[in-house]
């Protein structure tokens, strides 16, 4: 790549890495790389997370990485004869880890990473991306060049990356709401590395591997109850404070018990030894659009733990707001009218803290199912434990029919519930890409059943809803210097999770609950989990015009994917399942159109190298 244009990509980069931006290049082999500091270490010493970095003058690397249990990683480096300091940055001990186990070293790292390894006696690069991939990693391999970075638009920008759709995503965006396929982009040149994955370039060799998966055969049983909760909270301890390696962190504090839990453990990292952090909480509320508590709730968990906090307002945000600025602008589309509330959230994070914890993950890995639990203690013969928890699980559970309902419908084939197929999908789009074959397909997948006891749980690790979260928090999409971090999705806790018996710790997520007796109030602990109360865009539809629609700006483009006449109107959607199918290809107009009228300008030098 010329010099001029690695420089000019780089530069691209520095609204996501304000804190210097530096090239390397090597003949044909060049990085590129913006800063964005969190790490304490690194704010304490200035040049100790410079990059492009180099080990020996042999390996260069480019990583966006954090990560966890540097010590646990230190000393398996001094037993394979390597030596790096307390303070060593991130990216250096990855570098060391490839120093002594070459490709193999994904499988010593833990946390959020993405990178890239040039080296120069193997003449070989080696990439890599977390196992839930919450670091982004695009490439674009073309004839002669390979091209890759963290931020979508950086790789658009090469102009020799095509703008030219891929149909496959558009297809299932407007099906589905986002590209069941995590390998691609909505763009034909541009792909993804798949999370827990590697890949290696050398010469014509172009080798991808899948590194970790999520395990099955974990099986963790105490004699005492108690045991559970106190392993459990010493892991979530350990996740945050891997996760706070600074002086001032935010949580994104939603009034449920997830984030409070993450919020009450950053507290007491605070307040231990050594430990100087700032906490600071943020959540989005509804004042009058919707009937909310979550704000209500949130406020009382702040106070409670004596937090600061800021809350933002979503009520007057319009459908749409900002769709043709290029600062809001979302590399691939998305179905959220109310997109610009996320770059308004970071905007507020961003004028307090540059790292912000999460607590996604909790719902997932404690997706609670008795019957495979029950299978499993039959497998084992355990036919005391199995009556005694039946009975305990029929005692305790407030109402069967749900479940019967939904399975007799199935059964029946009478699921008046289930998605219907959309009918404003352009004729010969829908026969050219066989969507109706695609809608037969996606219906009729099982979910995976690797796991014998938690098959939801494990399944859901594989989810493409988790890169469509992790990548819209990046700061390559929120334009902003804020980086999310995620403590319940530390691998230490996932593994432990995964290995538990679901009865009685994941019903109504039990463990969570009696981890946090006494660190959050009783209200908030006790809270079962509560879905909003109500939906803001059927709210808004309720007070608009109803030509809204009408009034629409409409890309010609869109007419190759949508029939606009077919698309019923939005206030006549009766839930908010098929609201939000009704607008996808309203979003998809706006999309096509911000994209296809946004263009990043080069300088003719570095266009022309």
């Amino acid at each position: 790549m010329p010099r001029a244009l690695l420089r000019s990509l780089t530069h691209f980069l520095a609204y996501c890495g304000p804190d210097g931006r530096d090239t390397w290049s090597d003949g044909p082999v060049g990085f590129g790389h913006a800063m964005l500091r969190t790490a304490r270490e690194s704010l304490h010493e200035q040049n100790n997370e410079r990059q492009p970095a180099s080990l020996d003058g042999h390996l260069w690397i480019t990583a966006d990485a954090r990560l966890d249990s540097r010590d646990d990683l230190r000393q398996e480096l001094e037993k394979a004869g390597r030596s790096c300091g307390r303070v060593a940055a991130d990216s250096e001990l990855i570098l060391h880890a490839y120093a002594a186990w070459g490709s193999e070293c994904v499988r010593h790292l833990r946390g959020d990473f993405a990178f890239a390894i040039w080296d120069s006696r193997k003449k070989t690069l080696f990439c890599a991306r977390d196992h839930f991939g919450i670091k982004p990693f695009y490439y674009a391999d073309l004839d002669d060049q390979f091209i890759f970075s963290s931020v979508l638009d950086c790789v658009r920008l090469h102009p020799d990356v095509s703008d030219t759709l891929n149909e496959t995503a558009i297809g299932d965006f407007l099906l589905f709401g986002l590209n069941y396929d995590g390998a691609t982009t909505t763009f034909r040149d541009v792909r993804r590395l798949l999370p827990a994955h590697s890949l290696t370039i050398k010469k014509d060799e172009f080798f991808l591997k899948r590194y970790w998966s999520p395990p099955t055969q974990g099986r963790i049983r105490y004699r005492d109850a108690n045991d559970y909760i106190e392993q459990f909270k010493i892991l979530l301890q350990a996740a945050v404070k891997d996760r706070v390696r600074t002086d001032r962190v935010g949580v994104l504090l939603s009034g449920g018990l997830d984030s409070a839990a993450v919020a009450t453990t950053a507290r007491a990292v605070s307040k231990g030894p050594g430990e100087k952090l700032d906490l600071r909480a943020y959540t989005l509320v509804y004042e009058s659009l919707i009937p909310d508590r979550d704000g209500a709730h949130a406020r009382e968990t702040a106070e409670f733990l004596k937090i600061p906090a800021r809350y933002l307002a979503l009520d007057n945000l319009q459908p749409f707001d900002g769709w043709d600025s290029s600062e809001w602008m979302w590399p691939e589309p998305a179905e959220d009218p109310f997109f610009a509330g996320l770059f308004d959230q970071f905007q507020m994070i961003s004028e307090d803290c540059r790292v912000v914890l999460s607590g996604e993950g909790s719902d997932n890995l404690m997706d609670f199912q008795m019957w495979p639990h029950a299978k499993d203690l039959m497998r084992h013969r355990e036919w005391r434990q199995l009556f005694s928890e039946t009975l305990r699980y029929a005692s305790m559970r407030r109402s069967p029919w749900p479940g019967i309902r939904r399975r007799v419908k199935h059964v029946l084939g009478k699921d008046h519930d289930a998605p219907r197929f959309p009918r404003w999908i352009a004729p010969d789009f829908l026969r050219r890409m066989s969507l109706e074959q695609r809608w037969k397909e996606a219906a009729s997948l099982s979910p995976s059943e690797k796991h014998p006891i938690l098959p939801r749980a494990h399944a859901s690790l594989d989810s493409s809803q988790w890169a469509y979260l992790f990548e819209h928090e990046n700061p390559g999409v929120t334009r902003r210097p804020v980086e999310v971090r995620y403590p319940f999705l530390d691998l230490r806790i996932v593994e432990y999770l995964l290995a538990l018996p679901p009865f009685p710790w994941f019903f109504e997520k039990a463990l969570l609950r009696e981890a946090m007796i006494g660190c959050l109030p009783e209200s908030v602990r006790r809270r079962p989990k509560t879905p909003l109360a109500g939906d803001p865009l059927a709210e808004w539809l309720k007070r608009s015009d109803p030509n809204w629609m009408a009034e629409t700006p409409w890309c010609e483009e869109t007419n190759c994917y949508v029939t606009r006449s077919d698309i019923a109107p939005l206030n006549g959607a009766d839930e908010t399942d098929e609201l939000q199918a009704a607008i996808r290809p309203i979003c998809l107009n706006f999309w096509l159109q911000s994209v296809r009228r946004v263009r990043y300008n080069l300088s003719a030098e570095a266009r022309n190298g």
